[in-house]
């Protein structure tokens, strides 16, 4: 059996379907997946072992100039090639009307997402198969449920979450300053200037790793985050903490987090790498709820202030930005690193 998934963005988004796929794969031996992903993302599907073809699609660049000729010559030429593929089944993982736009265009018929399931319940008038997933779920979840829909097998209850991730053979990343040494991650780039964890508390952090002899990686994607990080391990006085020379690639951050003996994360695009990595990880949710979209799996723990569920990207006051701290002291975030990585308190 060979399908073709429609799972185009965003980075969390793409993570959290593994788990389905190493379902889907347990249970039809014989299944080989195609994916239709964001070109941004096109390197990940790849890392599981179900997935055969992946097609990087451009529709962000695309909807921006819709009529101009070269973007029609592009659309036409990427369907003329997925076209190329008999699919016994489109499954549109999305149910957006982008996703279904997509999937109109390709042979075969669709799979996704009912009208009260769906995230834009009309793309479920065009599917030929409809499946019923209740939304108040993590989105692994639902995903791991509309692929058990979709394709006729039964998902166990409670069954644990497996990304299923081919990365065994993954080197230690040449690009790390020590060879053999266990080193720590700690991801401190997010979005939100409410998500960021204090530099102090992070400084702190730093300081328990570094009694703990344990060396820290601080990666960075922009400038912004590569003056903090060169803050905070100026802070520490040591050669232990590594500031990333240069911008990582994806598969270079996958191998630096795969091999790491633990990571600390605010909410940010890499906490669900490392989660589909299955490292030990502490995820530091300061203003968002991680109970539908966070980073999930055997070897996450996450820790939320008060302020989690509310989704503020300003604080109305000192009172409400130190409530937002309130659970994620550097102390307790420690131990929780510990405790997922087996270690001592």
């Amino acid at each position: 059996m060979r399908i073709l998934l429609i799972k185009m963005s965003s980075m969390g988004d793409v993570f959290h379907t593994f788990p389905a796929l190493s379902d889907a794969q347990a249970a039809l031996p014989n299944l080989k997946v195609d994916w239709v992903v964001e070109k941004a993302f096109a390197e990940i599907p790849a890392w599981h072992p179900v997935v055969d073809k992946i097609y990087p699609i451009e529709l962000r660049k695309w909807r921006k100039s819709l009529l101009s000729r070269e973007t029609r010559q592009a659309i036409k030429a990427f369907f003329d090639e997925v076209n190329q593929t008999h699919y016994d089944l489109v499954l549109d993982a999305q149910g957006l009307y982008k996703s279904v736009w997509v999937g109109r265009r390709i042979h075969g018929r669709i799979a996704g997402f009912d009208f009260t399931s769906a995230r834009e319940p009309l793309a479920s008038l065009f599917y030929q198969y409809k499946s019923s997933v209740p939304k108040d779920q993590h989105a692994i979840a639902r995903l791991r449920q509309l692929f058990a829909k979709s394709l006729g097998y039964k998902l166990a209850d409670n069954a644990p979450i497996v990304y299923g991730l081919q990365t065994d053979d993954w080197p230690r990343p040449e690009v790390l300053p020590w060879r053999e040494e266990n080193y720590l991650v700690f991801l401190h780039g997010t979005t939100w200037t409410t998500k960021y964890w204090p530099e102090d508390h992070w400084v702190e952090l730093l300081n328990m790793a570094q009694q703990a002899d344990y060396k820290v990686v601080l990666p960075w994607g922009n400038n912004e985050e590569r003056e903090r990080a060169l803050r905070l391990s100026a802070a520490t006085k040591t050669e232990q903490v590594w500031v990333t020379e240069r911008m990582l690639s994806l598969n270079e951050m996958a191998q630096v987090l795969k091999n790491a003996q633990g990571v600390v994360s605010v909410d940010t695009g890499l906490s669900h790498v490392a989660a589909a990595l299955e490292v030990p990880m502490v995820v530091l949710y300061r203003v968002t709820d991680p109970k539908l979209v966070g980073a999930d799996g055997t070897a996450v723990t996450r820790l939320q202030s008060p302020c989690a569920p509310g989704y503020i990207k300003q604080f109305k006051d000192l009172q409400q930005e130190a409530l937002s701290l309130q659970g994620l002291e550097s102390e307790s975030v420690w131990q929780a690193l510990l405790a997922k990585m087996d270690k001592p308190l």
